[in-house]
């Protein structure tokens, strides 16, 4: 019989000195905290969960996490709280924050979720409502896209391009088919047109033009001078031969 009561006594102590030991982890945590010493706090609060204070041990280390600039990783210790949560009121503080954590990765549309949630359990409080409404505006402004219809665009896209460049590459093959046909070989219908030259090929050099244009001036300004001078004589110039 005694030896049953001192195995009680032994785990009522126990378990009181575990809980004094969590509590205390807790206020000293929260002494960190407030001085900004937040990595202390951090280790002082996960001791504290570590050793039972599920509630109030997650929620601070959420707190602390999130002055570090860390809200994906303070948003587990929120959700961990509302978990172990026992009171509304417990629910809806972790809830908030968790909506805080959901607004400052721009996750508008779980921050509504959490917000709402959080004024089931209290719909009296403004700030979350406020917080509520806020992210509700951000959420119409902001809509999640949609990644099947992306998929789809982006598909469609794909093919829109593929089909085009198929088209491209046929068009280039039928004009080189084209091309090689005998009626279209440029050899050959110069052949058959020795008129007609290629300017690029046989034409006439730009010193040789010159040449040829300054001869037909020569030739032009004698006649113009026989012509002023039969006009001084009253003499018209006869052909060769006089009809």
């Amino acid at each position: 019989m005694k030896k049953h009561l001192y195995l009680i006594a032994f785990v009522l102590f126990g378990y009181c000195g575990f809980s004094q030991s969590a509590k205390s982890q807790i206020a000293r945590g929260n002494d960190e905290f407030e001085n900004k010493n937040y990595n202390e706090a951090e280790t002082a609060y996960r001791i504290a969960t570590s050793k039972g204070e599920g509630v109030r041990g997650s929620y601070n280390l959420g707190n602390a996490i999130y002055r570090m600039k860390q809200p994906a990783e303070a948003g587990f210790a929120y959700f961990r709280s509302v978990e172990n949560a026992k009171t509304r009121t417990e629910k809806h503080k972790a809830l908030h924050n968790l909506g805080n954590v959901f607004m400052n990765m721009k996750d508008y549309a779980k921050a509504v979720e959490a917000y709402k949630n959080a004024l089931i359990n209290d719909p009296t409080d403004e700030k979350t409502r406020y917080n509520y409404a806020l992210a509700k505006e951000l959420l119409k402004k902001n809509p999640p896209k949609n990644n099947d219809k992306d998929k789809n665009k982006d598909k469609k896209e794909k093919n829109k391009e593929k089909n085009k460049q198929d088209q491209n590459k046929k068009d280039d093959k039928n004009k080189d088919q084209k091309q090689d046909q005998p009626g279209n070989d440029p050899k050959k219908n110069d052949n058959k047109n020795p008129g007609k030259q290629n300017p690029g090929k046989a034409g006439i050099s730009k010193d040789r033009m010159q040449n040829l244009l300054d001869a037909v001036n020569n030739e032009e300004k004698k006649i113009q001078d026989k012509v002023n001078k039969n006009k001084v004589k009253g003499k018209p110039v006869q052909s060769e031969k006089d009809w």
